[in-house]
């Protein structure tokens, strides 16, 4: 079968909705600064109101981790396609609409149960840090029945993102998302998104490394935690081997690539003023995944995703505003 999408994401939904905010605002609300906390729809209701409350408006963004990344894919030039699970409400038909607008294939069927669509309250302070309240709606019904083996078949590499590993039904729907990749000759690439999340998941997602994936997005203590290591040195030689691909942001130091026993160093790319850092990891992710589908190297691959990451933090909102590029 032919490919379609370059990159195909699965993930969750979100509804982004990003409002600027002093370090008081956090405290006043119990918000832990730089933390990402799950809350349910009650707890929406407050922070909403909060929300509105504020001195400049919030911006409503299409977004989710995977998300972004397909869409920062897409603004690149690249051919992206995502599947995720909305509801039957307005955020999700604002949800789909966005996607499409972005430039992605989005064909996910919503979902009939009447449970909300997700969202994801972010609170950006002045030093660029984001705190993020996540409602994941109906993100806890993905499963089995939501991945699409065509368009699988459909895409050059899946994208899976580690924050929608905390259902047993998602973790299902992952290895068979693998699966059909595998058998077709795809790439099958991974985000491990949260190190709390690989603390609670860790022995299931070093099974799925082991066996399913082959390119790892991961950042220094999401490594260590999946290798249960106290250094970064040490994780990496514990998943280094052939046909695994290990790419470790490090913030302002940049990033690590290991292919294939070569190590590439990535420098960081310059920023001038970080605003908001909602979004860095996904965009250097995506920088990787459409350079490696254009064709560059790794290291290449991995320059073009610290200035997607740099272009990225530097405004509000975790989607690019511009397309990146290589310099000549």
């Amino acid at each position: 079968m032919s490919i379609d999408f370059d990159v195909l994401g699965i993930g969750n939904a979100l509804m982004d909705i990003l409002v600027p905010v002093e370090d008081a605002f956090l405290s006043e609300h119990g918000l832990d600064k730089g933390s990402m906390a799950l809350i349910d729809n009650d707890r929406v209701r407050v922070l909403g109101k909060a929300f509105n409350s504020s001195s400049e408006a919030p911006r409503e963004i299409a977004g989710g981790s995977a998300g972004n990344t397909v869409v920062g894919i897409a603004k690149m030039g690249v051919s992206a396609a995502y599947l995720a699970k909305i509801g039957q409400d307005g955020v999700g038909t604002r949800l789909a609409e966005g996607y499409r607008e972005a430039g992605l294939h989005f064909s996910s069927t919503p979902s009939t149960t009447g449970t909300p669509s997700g969202q994801c309250l972010i609170a950006v302070t002045p030093d660029g840090q984001r705190t993020m309240s996540t409602c994941l709606g109906t993100n806890t019904e993905f499963g089995l029945e939501d991945i699409n083996e065509e368009e699988i078949k459909r895409a050059g590499t899946i994208y899976l993102e580690g924050y929608l590993f905390d259902d047993e039904s998602a973790k299902a729907g992952f290895v068979k998302a693998a699966e059909i990749a595998q058998a077709n000759d795809r790439n099958v690439a991974l985000t491990l998104s949260d190190s709390f999340c690989v603390g609670r998941h860790r022995a299931s997602f070093a099974h799925l490394v082991d066996h399913h994936v082959n390119i790892l997005f991961a950042n220094e203590d999401e490594m260590m935690a999946l290798a249960e290591a106290n250094d970064l040195d040490t994780a990496i030689k514990a998943f280094a081997r052939e046909g695994l691909t290990l790419c470790v942001t490090r913030s302002e130091k940049g990033s690590l690539i290991i292919d294939s026993g070569t190590r590439y160093e990535i420098p960081a790319a310059p920023v001038e003023k970080v605003v908001d850092t909602t979004g860095a990891g996904d965009q250097y992710a995506a920088g990787v995944l459409a350079g490696r589908a254009k064709g560059l190297s790794w290291d290449k691959a991995g320059y073009l995703g610290s200035l997607a990451a740099a272009e990225v933090i530097s405004h509000f909102g975790a989607r690019p505003e511009k397309r990146v590029e290589l310099p000549e």
